[in-house]
């Protein structure tokens, strides 16, 4: 299958609706979904023998079933086929990301938790993923335009032109934003100038807004995503130097609408849950 929607599930509520989420992405592009579990069994040594592991394999099976039965209830339209991989997720999910268009996850109800822990499979897929990493929210995207945070590096100018390709795909304006500490002066001379530079370096936007929003750049972003239908930015500023940069954290953590994370730059060194260390580079 080339350049497949590829979701990730594991039969939680969150899992269904990013279904739901990936089939009419998959749909919008022309493009098969795929449907993946991953599957693991704790017991080394063990995995091919035992009643215990033949439940939990029939129980896994039953996970993508059911996921692929509400894509196409959702969907009809759309050519899904669901699969259950062995292996631990977030490098089943990184692995397919390769050949993926998008990939789209589940919250798992980050909202309320209190903190994200860095080794979870979704914190580790949306940093290191070779393609666009899209989080479901609630049950269906809310009306409004899609909603871009740059901030003048050329991850904010990636964003940008996939937002950009999302407002078209779906027919709707851009809101490109920038967040300052306060109006007026310099910082928002500053913010006026980086939201020109980087609107002038992606040609054919379309419908766009330019908007400077006042406050904690994290705080701002998910304030103004509850009027979004979407919002589309890096997993790291200009300044990070880490698996995911503040602001992509806190979008990450409590965005009122579904969050699109686009890739552009080298990922640093980090530890997978497994406890491996990669270097991934682009």
């Amino acid at each position: 299958m080339r350049n497949p929607v590829v979701v990730g599930v594991t039969g939680t509520s969150a899992g269904l609706a990013a279904v739901r989420l990936a089939a009419r992405e998959a749909v919008s592009r022309g493009s098969q979904l795929r449907v993946i579990h991953a599957f693991t069994w704790p017991v080394p040594g063990l995995s091919g023998a035992g009643h215990d592991y033949d439940r939990a394999r029939r129980t896994a099976s039953q996970v993508v079933e059911e996921a692929v039965a509400s894509a196409k209830r959702s969907t009809p339209r759309v050519r899904v086929t669901g699969q259950l991989v062995d292996g631990v997720p977030d490098r089943v999910l990184l692995r397919l990301s390769h050949n993926a268009v998008l990939l789209v996850l589940g919250d798992d109800d980050l909202a309320t938790t209190p903190w994200l822990p860095p080794a979870s499979v979704l914190v580790q897929t949306v940093a290191r993923a070779w393609c666009p990493v899209l989080v479901a929210r609630g049950p269906r995207p809310p009306a409004g335009a899609v909603l871009v945070a740059v901030d003048g590096s050329p991850s904010g100018i990636l964003a940008l032109r996939h937002a950009a390709a999302e407002g078209r795909r779906r027919k709707i304006g851009v809101d490109v934003v920038h967040v300052v500490k306060e109006y007026g002066g310099r910082f928002e001379e500053q913010g006026r100038r980086i939201l020109a530079d980087t609107v002038a370096a992606v040609p054919d936007l379309g419908r766009v807004r330019v908007r400077v929003l006042v406050g904690t750049p994290g705080a701002a972003l998910v304030h103004a995503s509850s009027h979004a239908r979407l919002i589309v930015l890096g997993p790291r500023g200009a300044h990070d130097a880490g698996l995911l940069g503040s602001v992509a954290r806190e979008v990450l953590h409590r965005a009122a609408c579904p969050a699109m994370f686009v890739h552009g730059r080298a990922v640093p060194a980090q530890r997978t849950p497994s406890g491996t260390t990669k270097a991934l580079a682009r």
